[in-house]
């Protein structure tokens, strides 16, 4: 199923009609777990460089606005749930990379990987991959990513068992009565129950609308080994390939080569303000892509344009909020993104398991994905991907067509698929 596109005259209703609360809350939940979980690398990989606390701002502003530009522009033109968003990976390989490197340098390493990302928009390589992705091997990547992300909730159990218990249960007594808002309910109550242990103890700020500060770029041919090209490896291995495959997964199949391209060109011209890089979202995306940001896969979009929207509010305080996030009780954010994401994982194992040729090759690679494994730098959902594919080609009695077939002759996209269900219960 392809999706259809509103007439131009048509379209600022029709998003107005497609819009939500629970793509409204979606969104949010997007937003929160994209900064919270790593807002705090940034700040660290900054202080250890020896940026000032402008410099650190001025390096949020330009993925903050940079992220709601991608986001919305990609989201519009597509009527797809493309969420864009900073490389997590990358921020954490700055921590040990950006010392005894000059800023400038720094600078130029990132317009070198923004580059890179740029070419790789523009020639075919990642498009061809992805046509020839198996969906059982997209689905288990989609699955294992985010079993990792959403057992960590076991963890926040173990530390603030309360919360945890109060959000699973409102959760779940949601999902019996209310499913389209259960999300949201578990967030309230979630909320409520931080602000009455003290746990929300938010610090007093001065609201300060964050400017950005240029730096010129200087290029040194060992930065832009030692930091530009590491971050481009990084960006595409653990967050676009990723981020494609959980798109294929939930039956959105996308075009690379303009996302890519966007993204790279975005890169390049904000890397003189401090962005280290633009990417795919993997983890925000999947919350706008399940059936839990809305019943309608053709009307997930809307989930990705409030996540766009709030990058963009984000970026006019950056220096403020970024203090606000860093003050979020680790337990709250980390349960509900387990719970927004508990859709996503469990129709990615099913889609993966459906294949009974494909089903060894499928849980290798979700295995991979789902422990954390890293190699040469490079994040475990890449080696999943690669072992998956090399199980299908070596077992024997795995079909090789699998990986043989053109796009048009794969099976039922997952979106046809859910909209068939949803056809026959009606």
């Amino acid at each position: 199923m392809r999706l259809s596109k509103p007439s131009s005259t048509d379209r600022p209703l029709q998003v107005w009609r497609d819009l939500n609360l629970s793509t409204l809350t979606a969104g949010f939940v997007a937003m929160l777990t994209g900064y919270s979980s790593s807002v705090v690398l940034m700040v660290q990989a900054g202080q250890a460089a020896g940026l000032s606390n402008a410099q650190i701002a001025s390096w949020i502003w330009a993925l903050s606005i940079g992220m709601a530009i991608c986001t919305l522009l990609l989201s519009l033109r597509y009527r797809l749930p493309l969420v864009v968003v900073w490389s997590t990976p990358g921020a954490a390989l700055l921590i040990t990379s950006l010392p005894g490197v000059s800023y400038s340098d720094a600078i130029g390493a990132f317009i070198f990987c923004g580059l890179l990302l740029l070419l790789s928009g523009i020639s075919s390589t990642v498009a061809r991959l992805m046509r020839w992705l198996p969906a059982s091997l997209a689905a288990a990547l989609l699955a294992g990513i985010l079993f990792r992300i959403g057992s960590q909730i076991l963890q926040a159990a173990q530390e603030q068992i309360g919360l945890v218990l109060v959000m699973f249960v409102s959760y779940l007594l949601a999902k019996r009565w209310a499913p389209r808002y259960a999300v949201l309910l578990a967030l309230l109550c979630g909320t409520l129950i931080a602000w009455v242990t003290g746990m929300l103890d938010l610090p007093e700020v001065q609201w300060q609308i964050t400017l950005p500060e240029w730096t010129t770029p200087s290029f040194s041919l060992s930065a832009m080994i030692s930091i530009g090209l590491p971050l481009y490896i990084v960006a595409m291995t653990s967050q676009n390939l990723p981020g494609l495959a959980i798109l294929k997964s939930d039956g959105y199949e996308v075009d690379p080569a303009p996302i890519l391209s966007l993204t790279g060109l975005m890169s390049v011209l904000l890397a003189p303000f401090g962005s280290h890089g633009l990417n795919l979202a993997a983890i925000s995306a999947a919350v706008c892509t399940g059936h839990e940001a809305h019943p309608d896969p053709a009307k997930r979009y809307t989930a990705a344009l409030c996540c766009g929207a709030l990058f963009g509010a984000i970026a006019l305080f950056a220096g403020t909020l970024t203090v606000l996030f860093m003050a979020l009780p680790q337990a709250l954010v980390i349960s509900i993104a387990a719970l927004a994401l508990l859709g996503s994982i469990a129709s990615g194992l099913a889609k993966a398991m459906e294949s009974q040729g494909e089903r060894e090759a499928a849980l290798i690679a979700f295995m991979i994905a789902a422990s954390g494994f890293t190699l040469f730098s490079i994040g475990s959902a890449f080696w999943g991907l690669v072992a998956g594919a090399a199980t299908l080609l070596l077992l024997p009695g795995t079909p090789r067509q699998i990986l043989e077939q053109p796009l048009q002759n794969l099976p039922q996209s997952a979106l046809d698929a859910e909209l068939a269900g949803e056809q026959k219960q009606q």
